[in-house]
């Protein structure tokens, strides 16, 4: 080869996997998966010391005054930031009631902090600004306090926003994933993947036959219809940043017992099942913004899950597996042609920056 002859610039190669020994932050670490938890139990719990409750859920249950409550921040960074069936504004909003919801909290009130970019326009921040409002009404809750921050241009993308909510917690309601049982039942609330390949689609353009929307949406209310059949629910999820397979990887763990997924019985709409084979992805790693798993105790299985489906959120709602004693803390699919295979906590996002 001669001297004149161009060679590669190793050094602008990315590694499209992140490596976990890396000393910077990666997109990997905002992913919700393996690397998201490696972050916080390496590098943020060590500074904070004791100050963090030993289980670390997306809504923290607390007491006060003899009134248990329900207490949960989120940040929402989406890019666009609007698309197919919502926007960041509602996101902002559903991400939250939903994290409060998952700990069986009526949501009540919310903070908002809106960090703006020098040169967003003001029409962009009054229609997320409306989004925001009429989604905090669908959702009974009201926005009582906020803050406003400019960043220099350049420095963000348009608009980010951080939502703090808090919500009352009925009697006797106690969902956390210690409770869940070998014989629970897990049921989803419908179809999975919708959030993630709608950001997907509008972010590079792809159009497919059938046009698909977010699943956007607050689950406040079908967590009300859940509980009035019974109390006794095991544990909520909501299956955001690394889907339902990331969601029933934390639930395994945290209870020590394993978990069995009949694949078949997984709610995957035909439109997301299409772009995820064209695009390599696995629905059950796909983003959701509007669904919700649940472990729930095998003789009331029956009645949550009519409950369940007679609420307009839940009419495709499932029964998609249990917890067994074999392969404690493991996840496991079986496939419709009768072999089993192992769905991993991931280690990042396959599609970053959907919330």
């Amino acid at each position: 080869m001669s001297d004149t002859t161009a060679r590669p610039d190793l050094l602008s190669w990315t590694c499209p996997a992140p490596l976990r020994d890396r000393p910077r932050v990666v997109m990997g670490h905002g992913g919700g998966g393996a690397m998201s938890a490696e972050l916080i139990e390496q590098v943020v719990l060590p500074g904070l010391g004791g100050l963090v409750p030993a289980a670390l859920t997306d809504s923290a249950v607390i007491e006060l005054d003899g009134t248990r409550l329900a207490f949960s921040t989120d940040s929402f960074v989406v890019r666009p930031l609007f698309f197919p069936g919502g926007s960041i504004g509602d996101l902002a909003v559903n991400g939250t009631v939903n994290d409060l919801a998952m700990s069986g909290a009526r949501a009540a009130y919310l903070s908002c902090g809106l960090i703006l970019e020098e040169g967003v326009e003001l029409d962009t921040v009054s229609r997320v600004a409306q989004a925001l409002g009429a989604a905090a009404r669908t959702a009974g809750v009201r926005v009582v306090t906020g803050d406003t921050k400019v960043v220099e241009a350049g420095h963000g993308d348009g608009i980010y926003i951080n939502t703090s909510g808090i919500g009352l917690i009925p009697a006797g309601v106690d969902l956390r994933p210690e409770r869940v049982a070998p014989g629970d039942v897990v049921v989803v609330s419908g179809a999975i993947g919708l959030h993630g390949v709608a950001i997907m689609s509008e972010r590079e353009n792809l159009r497919f036959e059938v046009g698909i929307e977010s699943d956007c949406a607050a689950l406040g209310g079908l967590v009300d219809a859940m509980l009035s059949v019974t109390s006794d629910l095991h544990v909520l999820r909501d299956p955001t940043r690394g889907g339902l397979a990331a969601s029933l990887n934390e639930i395994a763990a945290a209870s020590g017992c394993g978990v069995v997924v009949q694949e078949r019985a997984v709610p995957v709409p035909q439109p997301v099942a299409g772009a995820c084979a064209m695009l390599g992805l696995d629905p059950m790693y796909v983003a959701n913004e509007g669904k919700l798993v649940a472990f729930v105790p095998r003789e009331h299985a029956d009645a949550v899950l009519a409950a369940m489906k007679a609420h307009p959120l839940g009419g495709e709602a499932a029964i998609i597996g249990e917890a067994v004693t074999d392969h404690p803390g493991m996840v496991v699919a079986r496939t419709g042609l009768g072999g089993t295979r192992v769905v991993d906590m991931p280690m990042g996002e396959q599609l970053p920056r959907i919330c």
